[in-house]
């Protein structure tokens, strides 16, 4: 199913690449700034207590098939075996997409992962299940209603529109997440990076309640259902890779959430993802960069920073989609022939700088998706598998080094 967008729907996308622009000032999505956090003193054992948990985010049914004769789903494409002592995990890449708005690069992505039978996170923004005129609805952490650092989902119809996005990236067998609902970077008067447990859990708090409630909010009838619950929805992002885990994995754990990938990593290199309490953490790579010459956080908004200072130059796009789809071939090829780690791809649908990024993203997904023992996966399908695993069969890739942490790694 190919979804045409409304010229509302255009500017409203080119509206959201725009506010983005303006929060250059955020300091956790710069390049010069490497976040980290304290490692736990022993990697959490596999095959435990946890271990053969089936977290995947695949049909109860297991095979796609709906209950209610409806729409069947497509089924998980990670196979939920165990390895033997020796052998090779899978090298799973993980593609995840920061406030999903309508706009002609989610089609691309949909396509592109037909194509491969890849999987990818959508990282729902709250603001869009509330049209314009039901902004007051929200109110954020210490914010008076109505208040939002990005625009809010537009007319009723716009916000219809973004729901039959969702119904048809669910149906397709991608995963649902969050990436929180007013945007609050720093710069503004309550940022994220501030924030206590209980503003974390208001804030998660106001995101389920907009998507539960999402048509009796905006007085919609004549609409399709949202085709999941709040249930599905098991970790996310922040904006800007705000918020201390002491402060946020505890909300997490309040709302029945386990995984997160928010972080900057800790270190350089690609590496296996650590479960700190009931969370897993999925770091957003901070790797080295053939291209650039130097180490990166390999997140899009980043590569734009680091070249041109976030600025939107249309003419950079060639340079910046070699720099971006290189950059990103090297993680994958050093993975694959190292530690196997998952890998994490962060992006966003925006068209910044001439859209820059996401050819150069589909065209990465479409090169290595089908290529020998590598899956592009949802993150509770890499966690399920994960925790199946026998700890004397995953320990030692878990122990080797991190990768691509430099030019000859």
């Amino acid at each position: 199913m190919q979804i045409h967008l409304s010229r509302s729907a255009k500017v409203r996308a080119f509206v959201f690449a725009m506010a983005i622009s303006l929060l250059s000032a955020c300091g956790a999505e710069r390049p010069d700034v490497l976040l980290g956090y304290v490692e736990p003193a022993a990697q959490p054992a596999l095959g435990g207590s946890d271990a053969g948990t089936d977290n995947s985010d695949s049909d109860d049914s297991g095979d796609g098939s709906s209950d209610d004769g409806g729409p069947e789903r497509r089924a998980s494409n990670v196979p939920m075996e165990k390895l033997a002592v020796g052998e090779q995990p899978p090298q799973f890449i993980l593609f995840s997409f920061d406030g999903v708005g309508v706009s002609e690069n989610w089609d691309l992505f949909l396509k592109t992962a037909d194509e491969v039978d890849a999987r990818f996170t959508a990282l729902m923004t709250g603001l869009y299940f509330l049209a314009d005129d039901n902004k007051t609805e929200y109110r954020g952490p210490g914010y008076g209603p109505g208040e939002s650092a990005l625009p809010f989902g537009g007319t009723k119809a716009e916000v219809i529109e973004q729901v039959e996005y969702l119904n048809k990236t669910w149906y397709d067998g991608h995963e649902m997440g969050t990436h929180y609902v007013g945007h609050w970077c720093a710069g503004t008067k309550n940022p994220g990076k501030d924030w206590s447990t209980a503003e974390w859990n208001h804030e998660l708090d106001e995101f389920f309640r907009l998507m539960s409630d999402w048509k009796q909010i905006n007085n919609i009838s004549d609409a399709p259902d949202l085709a999941f619950g709040t249930e599905v929805v098991k970790g996310g992002r922040t904006p800007c890779l705000e918020g201390g885990m002491g402060q946020l994995f505890p909300a997490l754990g309040a709302h029945d959430m386990n995984w997160d990938s928010s972080k900057s990593a800790r270190k350089p290199g690609v590496y296996w993802p650590t479960k700190v309490g009931s969370v897993w953490e999925f770091p957003v790579p901070y790797t080295w960069s053939p291209p650039l010459n130097h180490r990166q956080t390999a997140l899009d908004y980043n590569y734009w920073y680091t070249v041109n200072g976030a600025k939107d130059r249309p003419q950079d796009a060639p340079k910046l989609r070699k720099i971006v789809k290189r950059s990103y071939d090297y993680m994958y090829q050093r993975a694959y022939e190292g530690n196997r780690a998952p890998l994490v791809i962060a992006n966003h649908f925006n068209d910044w700088s001439g859209n820059a990024f996401n050819p150069a993203t589909a065209d990465f997904m479409r090169e290595v998706c089908d290529n020998p023992e590598t899956i592009c996966a949802t993150y509770q399908d890499v966690i399920a598998w994960i925790e199946m695993q026998d700890q004397a069969a995953l320990a030692p890739w878990i122990a080797l080094p991190p990768v691509a942490v430099d030019a000859n790694n």
